[in-house]
């Protein structure tokens, strides 16, 4: 039997004004977060707390959502080690670490509110979802899927994987991040300050693989180099040779300043001019939907693989000659294993975005879309007559959306890449416990977060576009992310209370033959280091501890868990959502 379709609302600004949301059951992964995200999206919210959220409204009947940990998680501790997380965070250490901010319940939280979103468009549609769970395990293996890719490729990495990484420190004590995407700026920058000339050389395919690896083994003499000099003349170097710095801010500036904009803006334009469809008879709840992706790196190519993932046909943008980064090392049947892990199963379809011919062409493909996704710098889209006002003038029904670095939040921001974001809000701060010297995390963080909500994003707006019939711009960023992961520590900073974690916290024990980690706030009774990892488990369970293994080399989980293979032998995560 059909559900009768959301009725549209013609002044609503938000997907679910007049939806109220019912929380029942135990604690989950991300309750809080998915609450506060379905709030800022319109529903009304019930004061309740748990795991179990039910979001229901007049002729739609409810979807409802449950969040759970998984099969060997419990907590975010035991999340992050079971899924890979610590081992990637700890490379730049030379050791397994936990990341201090709840990176798997923020991602579980984000996908919970996409599964809702996607389940109601669904339902609009008249297909007949009511439930959607995800687990925090899943989500872990999602936010690494490009580590685990490249663990499982036919090939080695392309740099080395060693400790060693940025931030860098000057003679008068600035700890800052360096940023450039071209050699040549980079050796110009080195050589302002007087480093060796092979150090250079040695230095720049670690720093530039550093967002591939998660550590970038540099040489030693770099470092050396920075702190010969002052702040003021490192500034100076970066001036003359177009390198981007940032210092590292500490989470209480950041709530200084922080404006308490949403995560996402959407931004209904023009009159009504979309006629909600009907669902295929496809079983995943996006079918029907077409998508164009003119996505480089990470943020938008993830959210596109998301919108993939729940069914949508993704056309993916490409420059003449493809994405280079489909040859990335390493490689499965000759196509790079992370480019697959972001954009498999997508269509693409080469565009010179230089040539008029072109940008005309892909005018009219957007005239035939439901949804135009890019992350092209500051101002290129409307230099390119590509921006929101062009595109909709033909499609006024399009749902625009633009996943940036600063959302134009901040003045004087630096390049939007995600360790200069994470050094400028204080993640690096955050993702440390107090023992710790505050440094961005190698891991691409913000870049994945970017991704799951900007995916969040554009399926908030499809909503809204089928419950008014209005084509929505909607804006997400690596900023947003940012705010999303510290909240809780933003929250303590500004009420002048300490917001880093305590020293050691979510540190994993080393045993004879591994690590273990221990469920967050439990205290080992004795020393385990020279216990095989098995005999540490057991005698933890016997005293009513949980605790589990450190996944410390990717490769294991490729045999052991859900990841399968694609056409290209290459490992693919599952979808992290399950529908009913």
């Amino acid at each position: 039997m059909a559900t009768p379709a959301i009725p549209a609302v013609a002044r609503t600004a938000s997907p679910f004004d007049g939806l109220r949301l019912e929380r029942s059951g135990p604690p989950g992964p991300a309750d809080g977060l998915v609450a506060e995200h379905l709030r800022l999206l319109g529903a009304e919210t019930d004061g309740g707390s748990g795991s179990r959220l039910t979001v229901t409204g007049r002729d739609i009947g409810g979807v409802t959502a449950r969040t759970t940990w998984g099969e060997t998680a419990t907590d975010e501790a035991t999340a992050q080690a079971a899924t890979g997380m610590m081992a990637v965070h700890g490379r730049r250490d030379g050791a397994p670490r936990g990341l201090a901010v709840d990176y798997a319940a923020t991602a579980t939280g984000v996908l919970t509110v996409q599964g809702l979103l996607a389940g109601l468009l669904a339902r609009a549609r008249g297909r007949h979802v009511t439930e959607v769970e995800v687990s925090a395990e899943r989500a872990g293996l999602l936010t690494v899927s490009q580590y685990l890719a490249a663990a499982g490729a036919e090939e080695g990495e392309a740099a080395e994987i060693a400790p060693g990484g940025p931030p860098f420190t000057s003679a008068d004590g600035a700890v800052f991040e360096l940023e450039t995407l071209d050699p040549g700026v980079w050796a110009s920058f080195w050589r302002t300050l007087e480093a060796p000339e092979e150090s250079i050389r040695r230095g720049w395919r670690p720093f530039q693989f550093r967002y591939a690896t998660a550590c970038a083994p540099f040489p030693q003499a770099l470092h050396e180099a920075v702190r010969a000099h002052s702040w003021e003349r490192i500034r100076y170097a970066a001036e003359v040779s177009g390198a981007d710095l940032c210092p590292l801010r500490s989470l209480a500036e950041r709530a200084a300043e922080y404006d308490g904009a949403a995560p996402w803006e959407l931004t209904p334009h023009g009159m009504a001019a979309y006629t909600p469809g009907s669902a295929s008879d496809a079983d995943l709840p996006l079918a029907g939907f077409t998508v164009l992706e003119a996505g480089r790196r990470i943020q938008a190519p993830l959210a596109a693989h998301l919108l993939g993932l729940l069914g949508a046909e993704v056309i993916r943008i490409e420059p003449p000659g493809g994405d280079p980064l489909r040859g990335m090392p390493p490689a499965c049947s000759g196509v790079s294993a992370r480019w697959l892990a972001l954009n498999r199963g997508k269509k693409a379809v080469e565009v010179d975005i230089k040539s008029a011919a072109d940008r005309g062409l892909l005018r009219g493909m957007a005239a035939d879309a439901d949804v135009f996704l890019h992350n092209w710098a500051p101002g290129k889209a409307a230099q390119l007559g590509l921006d929101h006002e062009h595109l909709t003038a033909a499609n006024p029904a399009l749902v625009y959306a633009y996943t940036s670095g600063w959302a134009d939040r901040l003045p004087d921001a630096p390049m939007g890449t995600d360790f200069m974001v994470q050094a400028r809000t204080g993640v690096g701060e955050a993702v440390r416990p107090a023992d710790e010297a505050p440094a961005p995390s190698l891991m691409t963080l913000l870049d994945v977060l970017g991704g799951l909500l900007g995916a969040e994003a554009i399926l908030a707006g499809l909503l809204l576009r089928e419950r008014t019939g209005r084509g929505v711009r909607v804006d997400s960023s690596l900023l947003g992310a940012a705010d999303v992961l510290t909240a809780p520590h933003r929250a303590r900073a500004a009420q002048g209370l300490d917001p880093r974690q305590p020293a050691g916290f979510r540190r994993p024990m080393r045993t004879a033959d591994g690590w273990i980690a221990l469920a967050d706030h439990s205290a080992i009774p004795y020393d385990v280091h020279d216990l095989s990892t098995e005999q540490a488990l057991e005698r933890l369970l016997d005293r009513g501890l949980a605790a589990v293994p450190v996944v410390t080399d990717l490769a294991d989980l490729l045999s052991t868990g859900p990841i399968s293979r694609d056409a290209h032998g290459a490992p693919a995560v599952p979808a992290p959502w399950s529908f009913a």
